[in-house]
């Protein structure tokens, strides 16, 4: 599946690869924009709305092996034989995946607060549960979505990242899909080793990367290297986008 995509050419000359930039769930090619603005000063740079979100395609599968081949046909219509992917949250996963179905297409990895794990927890139930008494209620503007929101969650961060998809009374990601699709989504099959430098970049206050999950995530990506933002959430790019773009940089300069 072709995804919904936005082109922008480095704004320097350079010899570096291109820079595949994909959101989490419920997002959009417009949450990792802090990281593009900056990279794209000597990068190409390639946004994606993952299926079933944003402007991109709807279909009933969710799972990652699906979501790697979108990211693939991706690349080929835009014909980038090798790029550097980079994913927050369900994007880190799907990039992940990529590394087992076409390793050869990977420059470099980078995995915002995620791990190769299945995690066996609902994390996201309240959202869903604003979503759909968004939905239930019929209202039209981002003022009201938010009001209702606020009755179901309590960060308002996390509203504001939602009613981004909010436009013209509707939401541009696919919630039925989504919640049926959820344990596909939270859920992980491991993949053959991927054995090339990569990083992982968790927030210092996110449950998503621990300890625990050393084991599993080594044995997938042996030459893994992890640089944590104290202070941070799960959100890490938009909390601390200074320190994540610098660990960034160093890696893609090694």
């Amino acid at each position: 599946m072709k995804l919904n995509t936005r082109t922008q050419s480095a704004q320097n000359q350079h010899n570096n690869s291109p820079i595949l930039l994909v959101h989490g769930l419920f997002g959009s090619l417009d949450n990792l924009g802090v990281l593009a603005r900056d990279l794209v000063a000597d990068h190409d740079i390639l946004q994606v709305d993952m299926r079933n979100h944003g402007l991109s395609p709807r279909s009933d599968e969710m799972n990652y092996p699906a979501m790697a081949q979108d990211l693939l046909d991706t690349l080929d219509a835009h014909h980038i034989e090798k790029a550097t992917v980079i994913g927050h949250s369900m994007g880190g996963k799907a990039v992940m995946a990529l590394t087992a179905l076409a390793p050869e297409r990977i420059a470099r990895l980078v995995a915002i607060d995620i791990a190769p794990v299945d995690y066996h927890v609902r994390r996201h139930d309240e959202i869903f549960a604003a979503i759909n008494a968004v939905t239930q209620a019929g209202v039209a503007t981002r003022q009201q979505a938010a009001a209702l929101m606020r009755e179901h969650l309590a960060e308002e961060g996390v509203i504001q990242f939602l009613l981004k998809s909010f436009v013209d009374g509707a939401w541009r990601f696919n919630v039925p899909v989504l919640w049926d699709q959820y344990p596909h989504i939270v859920g992980w099959e491991p993949i053959p080793a991927w054995d090339h430098p990569a990083l992982f970049i968790p927030g210092g206050n996110s449950p998503y990367v621990t300890e625990d999950y050393r084991d599993a995530l080594l044995s997938q990506f042996p030459q893994a290297r992890a640089h944590v933002i104290a202070g941070a959430g799960h959100w890490v790019h938009a909390e601390k986008p200074d320190a994540v773009l610098r660990a960034i940089r160093r890696y893609l300069a090694d």
